[in-house]
């Protein structure tokens, strides 16, 4: 077939999805964020309670958005839902978003965490004779980072098929390396319960409410992903029954994950040594097995962070494809090569963004521009469940409307609120992000007008 074929095929069954959502919400948050979470919050209860009101959060999510993608099997996620149900301006501008922040930022976190854990567990990777002290440890830093979005960008450009075998092997010994740093945490490493009860007292003033509402910000990157499922929806088996059951096993899965893994980080670590460390997962264990197993497990939870950069890479350029497709991005983003059946156009386009991200800012800074940015869009796409319902066109109707969509509104909603007060720089660009998106929505809107 030529160049030009734009259609998907239905290949992908319940395992190969549920991978993809849970290698797309574990990634470089769980093991990132929590030394961040404990410098801002300075409180063990506050922390772990955030972590799961996440998981509330996610789980409000996945359920709705079962919905949504059971009504609209179809690849682009919000950007297919908010077309549909509200304007296809409104889905654009959640599109844009996607390819600005949505992917690309996360792929650049994931790759930067992977450059932090490794370096941690290699730091004589800065005497090889390559470097010979031309390049410092930020830089070096940053060339694997660099390396390891372009290893992936290739692999996921060769085909589907290819991607997803290696991204169910990835995600498989992700959680069995998760399950087993658990067990043993608890079982035969060193630690003390009584780390719990160190931690300063937390006010619940202005201050405080706007630090824990960035807190969650960060924590809801690390559930970012629970939607992933519907990112797919035109390569999905059976999209009405296995669409849910990935959102919300995948959902569950994690939340139990999170959970335990940061009652280890907190039995292993003082609260106080924890704070502000990005590579809190080789802390935790250097503390509990000692130092020859930090160096083992940050190698290990470096190359983990290999499988949710490769679910981004899979999810997001099926977004820029299916506005592409509906004449609202560059026509050529949606040809799909006809040896590999991919977008692969999309693919490395999303690849060289990342490329962007990754050398533009500090990890902080990429967190809370992502995490802010991500929160948007989904406010609009669970509301519009409320519309799903009215015009009867859902497949399914979910458990727990209208408490579900309720709930997540309003957190999601005081979430973005406080975040924006305590961090207006990096919220305030991420608003921008949004608003330039408008003016490329009516070129792209002007062409497609005079196309018709």
């Amino acid at each position: 077939m030529s160049d030009n074929h734009k259609e998907l095929s239905r290949r992908l069954g319940f395992f190969p999805v549920y991978n993809i959502v849970v290698a797309n919400i574990i990634g470089a948050g769980i093991f990132t964020t929590s030394g961040l979470l404990m410098g801002s919050l300075g409180n063990v209860t506050i922390m772990i309670t955030l972590w799961v009101v996440g998981g509330i959060i996610a789980l409000s999510g996945a359920l709705s958005y079962s919905e949504l993608g059971a009504a609209m099997p179809r690849a682009g996620g919000e950007y297919t839902f908010l077309s549909q149900l509200f304007h296809p301006s409104v889905g654009f501008l959640s599109g844009w978003v996607s390819f600005i922040a949505g992917f690309s930022a996360p792929i650049a976190a994931s790759a930067i965490g992977f450059s932090e854990y490794f370096y941690r567990a290699y730091p004589q990777i800065a005497d090889l004779a390559i470097f010979d002290g031309w390049i410092s440890e930020v830089g070096i830093k940053r060339l694997l980072a660099v390396s390891v979005i372009l290893l992936f960008t290739g692999i996921h450009a060769k085909g589907l098929s290819f991607g997803a075998r290696i991204q169910n092997i990835l995600t498989i010994l992700k959680i069995g390396l998760l399950a087993a740093l658990i067990l043993a945490g608890f079982t035969l490493g060193k630690g003390d319960w009584s780390h719990f009860t160190q931690h300063e007292p937390f006010i619940f003033d202005l201050t405080g409410w706007k630090t824990g509402g960035l807190a969650l910000l960060w924590v809801m990157f690390a559930y970012s992903g629970w939607n992933a499922a519907t990112y797919i929806g035109s390569e999905v088996k059976n999209p009405e029954r296995n669409i849910p059951r990935a959102l919300i096993f995948g959902t569950l899965s994690v939340m139990v994950i999170y959970f335990l893994l940061n009652l280890f980080f907190v039995y292993a670590v003082p609260p106080a040594d924890m704070k502000g460390v990005v590579s809190v997962g080789g802390l935790a264990v250097g503390n509990a097995f000692g130092a020859k197993a930090d160096t083992v497990v940050s190698l290990l939870i470096s190359f983990a962070l290999f499988s949710s950069l490769s679910a981004y890479l899979i999810l997001g350029p099926r977004v820029y494809y299916a506005m592409s497709r509906d004449g609202y991005f560059f026509k050529s983003i949606s040809r799909v090569a006809p040896k590999s059946q991919v977008p692969v156009r999309a693919i490395l386009l999303q690849g060289a963004l990342s490329l962007v991200m990754v050398v533009s800012g500090t990890f902080d800074q990429i967190l809370t521009y992502m995490g802010f940015a991500l929160g948007l869009f989904p406010i609009l796409a669970v509301a519009g469940v409320f519309r799903l319902r009215k015009s009867n066109l859902n497949y399914i109707r979910m458990p727990g409307f209208p408490y579900v969509q309720i709930i997540f509104l309003l957190a999601s909603g005081g979430m973005l609120l406080l975040s924006f007060f305590e961090r207006p720089l990096e919220s305030g660009i991420a608003l921008g992000t949004v608003l330039l998106g408008l003016p490329v929505y009516w070129y792209f809107w002007k062409v497609h007008d005079r196309q018709i």
